[in-house]
């Protein structure tokens, strides 16, 4: 098992709307293409509250480029993303590592 952690660095003021949008959105398209998430976080305490940490759960990287563009090329996926950066993009940027469990970790 492979996992996918995404690190998703807001604009000013943006959070809400990248939160607003997994929950009424993304989900839903991750759910009709299989995509597993593992979990989502904000930051309590610590450096930078202005960033979404997730993480997704992936057999392969031969599996995760085959969901990961179809969700991306998706057309109602790019309109929804389109409407809901109408008034400008909701990031500044994004992270993401693919991880690879050690022997004794919980998560295998």
């Amino acid at each position: 098992m492979l996992y996918e952690l995404r690190i998703y660095h807001a604009a000013p003021g943006k959070l809400p709307g990248i939160v607003k949008r997994f929950a009424d959105h993304t989900l839903g398209f991750w759910q009709r293409y299989g995509i597993r998430q593992v979990g989502f976080w904000t930051v309590l305490i610590g450096e930078n509250n202005h960033d979404l940490y997730y993480m997704l759960e992936w057999e392969s990287l031969a599996e995760r480029e085959q969901k990961w563009n179809a969700f991306a090329s998706d057309p109602d996926w790019q309109k929804v993303r389109a409407e809901t950066e109408k008034d400008g993009p909701l990031l500044t940027h994004f992270s993401n590592s693919i991880l690879t469990p050690t022997a004794y970790s919980k998560l295998k």
